[in-house]
């Protein structure tokens, strides 16, 4: 089934297909096609049809100023591009469901490892003959580099088409690295041809080298770069659909449970045979679900679970005790500095907050008699896709300190804590 799309990118409309299977959809795919291409090129369409062959949904769109999607190309650069690829993923979380796989061919490939770290549901990246960072595209038009740094920019000629690049463009790209590749904690399969004239293969092993496991490499063996012979797009597909599902599967389980017990939440849950509590608003109930870590947790409008990684007992279903804690300031911290950012239309596009703590929570459960010692440090790190002076970055700093999560961290919090029958 295909079906035309809309969505918005900052001020602009884009353009996409969602294509889904007959039958049950497995889970929803995000792909990001190459530099100056366009959704209907041949590998993206010849991929994405034979991965909803196999039962994964796929939403292919038009960057920003190609395609049918609105927007000046020339105004448009790498920055936008990720921008576009978090607005496809909030369209499918809101209308649909959340891209559990992204793919990204070329530079869209270089782009889908960066944006990967704005869409938490996303459990698996595919990269097809990408570089490992944005500055690699400028050798497609190496010969114009002098003239858009002297001039603010060229009129290029690229596979017979030609495109403006301004000045604005070679800044943006400069200033991305594959530093992010290592932080990803998604698995990551590459996939890149040895014949690959675009893009040499040197760069997979670099993005290779970067990313921790679990991660894969795939030769495409005598694919061109765009992957024109349908049998290397449907050899890729079948590549793709076999991996993803070692990586998905499991979390899609675990979604779906989640989702029948949220449906449920007032009935008896089969699992752990106990009730579940009906919850008001501004409440939360915690209660046992396999009688070791898993826990039920529930509100008036949501359901998921608690638990602790297989490494100390659990069967890691959901966030530990501690991650929760990061969680609520964390998303704290990001609502307080977008409500600024609003208020005082700063340009602003994306805002990450990255939270560490260095306590266990098994351990300290393990010695809650004993008297604390020492003293406790929650790391939070922020970053932001935008342009904001030293000043201005000051002052958003200082902002994250009046979340109200952060206050209420630093107020003394009395627990008061009772048996009730």
């Amino acid at each position: 089934m295909r079906k035309k799309v809309e969505f918005t990118s900052g001020e602009h409309k884009l353009s996409g297909l969602l294509e889904t299977p007959e039958t049950d959809v497995k889970f929803y795919a995000l792909f990001a096609h190459c530099f100056t291409c366009g959704k209907d090129i041949a590998a993206a369409s010849r991929i994405s049809r034979a991965l909803v062959r196999k039962g994964i949904a796929v939403l292919r769109f038009d960057f920003t100023g190609l395609g049918n999607s609105d927007g000046d190309f020339a105004n448009s650069n790498f920055s936008s591009n990720i921008q576009d690829l978090i607005a496809a993923a909030d369209f499918l979380r809101t209308s649909y469901q959340a891209p559990r796989l992204l793919i990204g061919h070329s530079l869209g490939g270089a782009a889908v490892l960066n944006a990967a770290q704005y869409v938490n549901e996303t459990m698996a990246i595919v990269t097809i003959g990408a570089p490992s960072d944005a500055a690699h595209v400028a050798h497609n038009f190496a010969l114009q580099l002098e003239d858009i740094e002297k001039n603010g920019k060229a009129a290029v000629n690229l596979a017979g088409r030609v495109f403006t690049i301004e000045k604005q463009f070679l800044d943006d790209i400069k200033s991305y690295d594959s530093s992010h590749i290592a932080k990803m904690k998604k698995a990551l399969l590459v996939m890149h041809s040895p014949v690959d004239g675009t893009v040499n293969i040197s760069e997979a092993e670099k993005i290779y080298q970067s990313a921790v496991h679990p991660k894969s490499f795939v030769s495409l063996d005598s694919a061109d770069h765009l992957l024109t012979n349908k049998h290397d797009a449907e050899y890729a597909a079948d590549v793709i659909a076999a991996w993803s599902g070692r990586y998905i599967n499991h979390e899609d389980l675990i979604t779906r449970e989640s989702s029948k017990q949220h449906s449920t939440i007032n009935t008896v849950d089969k699992n752990s045979n106990a009730e579940q509590t009906k919850v008001t608003q501004g409440h939360v109930v915690v209660e046992e679900k396999n009688h070791k870590f898993t826990q039920h947790i529930s509100t008036a409008s949501h359901y998921w679970l608690a638990d602790e990684p297989v490494s100390v007992g659990g069967d890691n279903m959901g966030p530990d005790p501690y991650e929760h804690l990061l969680a609520g300031l964390g998303a704290c911290t990001a609502m307080t500095l977008r409500m600024y950012a609003t208020r005082k239309k700063l340009a602003v596009k994306q805002i990450k907050v990255e939270l560490k703590h260095s306590r266990n929570y098994l351990e300290d459960c393990e010695t809650c008699e004993e008297k604390s010692q020492g003293i406790e440090a929650i790391v939070r790190e922020i970053s932001f896709i935008g342009e904001l002076d030293a000043a201005q970055q000051s002052r958003f700093l200082e902002i994250a300190d009046k979340c109200p999560v952060h206050k209420t961290l630093h107020n003394n919090v009395k627990v008061v804590s009772k048996l009730v029958s």
